[in-house]
């Protein structure tokens, strides 16, 4: 018995896998732990597949440097309570270092590459677990990297300058973070974009009828007004800039001869459904 006892501790210290669930892998494997470890493995893609329906909309951001290179992960989880535990959190960090690390370009070949690390987690987490987007971007010798992490990986952001320093450059991610800017500058909006909110603006004008009787030039002014107004709140260099709100960002990257080459801002869960959980009914499903 003590035997035994002793085999179901190393199985578990390995996979990190419950009590019952490494006695029935030893009992498969006949007592084998290396046996016992990949057939828990394999249970672990099951749980997966069982899993898939599930919605993964928790988790954690994370953003990683080194040189000239820079990445950005989000992994998703189910729960709020998984995405702060220990294992999932070194779960990101080595996922992020394998994708810094290694000439991963797109997720799925990320998803390639870290298969096996997903499973184990999922056996010992029990919960779906996915990694939802990478981003890579590179940069020149004299380019600035700058990287903020906010609320312990809830929301990440990685600048990159042409100019500057590296403090700038943080405080600009800051703002980022902050501010969840979508263009760095009025160039970046295309056309179509503008042409669009143009016409909504029309519309409305005409629900609202708040440009009645007005000269046609008039009302282009201010339809025009009213389209730089809506994009104005959107663009990085006319936000103002979060360590010193007396200016904006571009007055800062003005003043210290640099530009914004490119930006990326993660937020765990943007865009995706988040589950609601209605305790009383999971009761009552059990109760059948």
């Amino acid at each position: 018995m003590s035997e035994i006892i002793e085999l179901i501790k190393v199985v578990r210290e390995r996979t990190g896998a419950g009590l019952m669930d490494c006695k029935n892998a030893l009992k498969e494997s006949d007592n084998d732990v290396e046996k016992a470890c990949t057939w828990l493995r394999e249970k672990g893609i099951a749980k997966a597949a069982k899993k898939s329906t599930r919605i993964a909309a928790e988790g954690l951001t994370a953003v990683k440097v080194n040189g000239n290179k820079a990445i950005l992960v989000e992994v998703n989880c189910e729960t709020d309570f998984v995405a702060k535990s220990d294992p999932f959190i070194e779960l990101t960090n080595t996922i992020a270092d394998t994708v810094l690390n290694q000439d991963l370009a797109c997720v799925n070949c990320a998803k390639e590459a870290t298969a096996e690390l997903f499973t184990d987690a999922t056996v010992k987490l029990g919960e779906k677990l996915d990694l939802r987007r990478i981003e890579v971007v590179n940069k020149e010798d004299s380019d600035i990297f700058g990287q903020y992490v906010h609320m312990k990986g809830k929301i990440s952001v990685l600048v990159q300058l042409a100019g500057g320093t590296p403090e700038i450059a943080k405080g600009i991610a800051m703002t980022i973070a902050a501010n969840n800017p979508q263009y760095a500058t009025k160039d970046d909006i295309s056309k179509e974009e503008i042409e669009k909110e143009y016409n909504i603006q029309v519309e409305t004008a005409k629900e609202d009828h708040s440009l009645d009787g007005k000269p046609d030039n008039i009302k282009e002014k201010i339809l025009q007004g009213r389209v730089d107004k809506h994009f104005k709140e959107m663009i990085l260099v006319d936000q103002e800039y979060v360590l010193d709100p007396s200016i904006t960002v571009g007055d800062l990257l003005k003043k210290n001869g640099a530009s914004i080459k490119k930006f990326v801002r993660y937020q765990v869960g943007e865009g995706m459904e988040k589950r609601v959980d209605d305790f009383a009914a999971e009761v009552m499903n059990q109760a059948k």
